[in-house]
């Protein structure tokens, strides 16, 4: 029983790998594009200006309140309906950039907001303009404290990747389900399909762990 499961295992661990690769390359690219955007979208908020911050707010709160889901299907199927036709692929990564930017800009506010504000103070003290308080002392800092939050919800960006099976991204899942439909392993090939999740989360957990109390030592000797 386990030889014959050891061994279906390595007939299905090539195709799976690739569906792994291609579930990596998605969130990596989609937290590229998303997270400055959520940058971008956390100082909108924070803005003085009332359209603006109001903008932004509309923003996040729509793309915070759609299912990625939904937000993969509108994209890959609505846009075709306006004459702007993507690849899977890109569809996929447009979706999760949208997600990643609606829940880090929050993220961000938090890091931006936990500045002091004696330094923030001491900054307009000098002299500094508004766009240097934020390049130079605010953004800075704000971001070095929001990183094991970020992290965190990269993982779970990750996990997200499996859901691009519904617009046929070739990712992890997505070879799951091809194999278990040819071969009707399902419960084989889900495990395995899961173990290979679990090896990049779990020591990514792990990591992001021990990086927040080594960041939090800081913190606290800073203070």
């Amino acid at each position: 029983m386990g030889g014959g499961l050891l061994h279906d295992w390595a007939q299905q661990i090539g195709p799976l790998a690739q569906g792994l690769w291609v579930s990596a390359r998605l969130a990596v690219v989609g937290l590229a594009v998303g997270l400055p955007l959520g940058l971008l979208l956390a100082i909108g908020v924070g803005s003085k200006g009332r359209s603006l911050r109001w903008a932004c707010v509309g923003i996040v709160e729509i793309a915070r309140g759609t299912p990625m889901l939904v937000v993969l299907q509108l994209v890959y199927f609505g846009l075709p309906q306006v004459n702007i036709t993507l690849s899977s692929f890109v569809a996929a990564v447009v979706s999760i950039a949208v997600i990643t930017a609606a829940y880090t800009s929050e993220i961000f506010r938090s890091g931006l907001a936990a500045v002091p504000h004696g330094q923030q103070d001491a900054a307009r003290a000098l002299g500094l303009r508004t766009a240097d308080r934020l390049r130079y002392v605010i953004v800075p800092q704000g971001i070095r404290i929001a990183i094991p939050p970020l992290l965190n919800f990269a993982i779970l960006i990750f996990q997200g990747t499996s859901l691009a099976f519904t617009i046929a991204v070739p990712e992890l899942m997505a070879q799951a389900y091809g194999i278990g439909a040819s071969t009707f392993l399902y419960m084989q090939v889900l495990s395995l399909a899961g173990l290979m999740y679990a090896a990049i989360t779990l020591p990514s957990a792990a990591g992001v762990r021990l990086l927040e109390k080594r960041l939090g030592r800081h913190v606290a000797a800073a203070a």
